[in-house]
């Protein structure tokens, strides 16, 4: 039996080949879009993809389903579970408590555990040729490394109104029946990684057991002592902020994301062309250099998305596709890095790329306004927009700076004043960079604090020495 995990550093979202190879057969679980990958480790074992299915209907990302099956022409399974509000609009086998795909001497066996969303879905894996008992558990969004996928993202994401109460409840159900009744030694194969938006405090191990976790995570005593209502309030208690494109996410999924079919390389452009787009507001170009870049040499106009870990995170924050449906434009040091790109940037719908550009020499320039910590008390600002996470917030910040997470902003305008200067500020710049650029876009007068909140704190703490 082959268990391969893809792992996403962008999003820290995982997705799993699991083959037989007496057959030479593999199915993909929770696939993303760009999905040569998955092709790649089904071609370099020697097996076909004859299936593909997926945990339940994401938030943090477009799930590749039916990119890969369209592609393979493998079947899909998805789930029936969680009652007519949440089924899956596009067509597919249906997979309920208990369901089966068998694929050679691997059995994949469908448990309903939901709470993190109702029609969720784990996988109970058996390798035929070792043993009739499963051995391992791909436990998508419902248990992490040391953690559990929130309850409170209907709320959050999909337009619920206090659904978090009865996922919460569904969640400790779905522990007591499901998970606990496992045998200790199961591999538990999570969804997602530290860093993820879809639980609190995520493990950074790629897996886990039963055994472990009902030793160790912080939800077992209330487990042990049937404490339902401490288990509800502990859950809910400081999950983080959830970016508005999960609703997105959450819609598309359902319906079925857009298939890209086969892409074509990215075009490099030519950079007067993109200049008098850019000029005449015809195209939405992505600035993917770092903040401190941007800030000594800025291009008018641009987003702020820098390429590394979070591309897609970032990208989905400062754009949304559906209401701005401008072709995109990436700064990129060549094809190979642009098509990379790319491929973080359909993981989150944004698909519409007309192609790259090298240099910055021939584009209109404009560097960022940036105020320094030592003059932030003296500054008029109508607004100081603290856009990192409610946690950081409120473990230290600028006074009178008002919170709104990064991943909300452009959702949330009328939040911010009409005139008057905003500053912005994270804890290093990165994150501020991305939404004062956004802003910027909408035509607010944005100043970021230079070095943001941790310069501001280092100089605050030398003042008071």
């Amino acid at each position: 039996m082959l268990i391969e995990r893809i792992y996403d550093e962008d999003l820290a979202q995982a997705s799993y080949v699991i083959g037989c190879q007496r057959t030479g057969e593999a199915i993909v679980v929770d696939p993303r879009r760009d999905i040569a990958v998955y092709q790649t480790v089904a071609a370099a074992n020697g097996m076909k993809i004859i299936a593909v299915t997926e945990t339940h209907i994401h938030a943090d990302y477009l799930s590749g389903t039916r990119e890969l099956a369209a592609a393979t022409g493998a079947a899909i399974y998805v789930s029936g579970e969680g009652g007519t509000d949440w089924q899956y609009e596009f067509d597919g086998k249906r997979l309920f408590d208990g369901g089966t795909i068998t694929m050679g001497n691997i059995g994949v066996h469908a448990l309903h555990t939901p709470g993190h969303t109702p029609e969720h879905l784990s996988f109970l894996l058996t390798d035929g040729a070792f043993s009739d008992q499963p051995g391992y558990l791909l436990s998508g969004d419902f248990v992490f490394a040391g953690d559990l996928g929130r309850p409170d993202l209907l709320d959050e994401a999909a337009g619920g109104v206090d659904t978090r109460f009865n996922s919460a409840r569904q969640m400790f159900t779905s522990l007591r029946d499901k998970f606990l009744t496992l045998p200790d030694h199961i591999q538990v194969h999570p969804g997602h990684g530290a860093g993820s938006a879809c639980g609190k405090a995520l493990g950074a191990v790629a897996s886990t057991t039963v055994g472990y976790e009902r030793l160790y995570a912080w939800w077992g005593p209330y487990l042990s002592a049937n404490d339902e209502e401490g288990f509800i309030k502990a859950l809910l208690d400081g999950q983080p902020d959830a970016p508005a494109y999960f609703g997105r996410m959450k819609r598309q999924n359902r319906q079925g994301p857009a298939l890209l079919g086969e892409r074509m390389p990215l075009a490099e452009l030519e950079v007067g062309a993109v200049a008098e787009d850019l000029a005449a507001g015809n195209v939405t170009f992505v600035d993917t250099r770092s903040n401190t870049q941007v800030h000594d040499r800025g291009i008018h106009d641009a987003l702020n998305i820098p390429a590394g870990r979070s591309t897609a995170t970032y990208a989905a924050w400062a754009l949304d596709p559906e209401r701005d449906v401008r072709p995109v434009v990436l700064l990129a040091k060549g094809q190979e890095m642009a098509q990379e790109l790319w491929d973080h940037l359909v993981r989150v719908g944004i698909d519409n790329l007309q192609g790259y550009v090298t240099a910055i020499e021939g584009l209109p320039l404009s560097s960022p306004r940036l105020v320094n910590p030592e003059e932030i008390e003296g500054f008029e600002a109508s607004l100081v927009l603290d856009v990192r996470a409610k946690n950081e917030h409120t473990a230290g910040h600028i006074p009178g700076s008002q919170q709104l997470h990064g991943g909300r902003v452009l959702w949330n305008l009328d939040q911010l004043p009409d005139r008057g200067p905003i500053v912005t500020y994270c804890q290093s710049g990165v994150r501020s960079s991305v939404v004062a650029s956004t802003l910027r876009r909408e035509g607010y007068d944005v100043v970021e604090l230079k070095g943001s909140y941790a310069a501001w704190a280092a100089r605050e703490c030398a003042n008071r020495l």
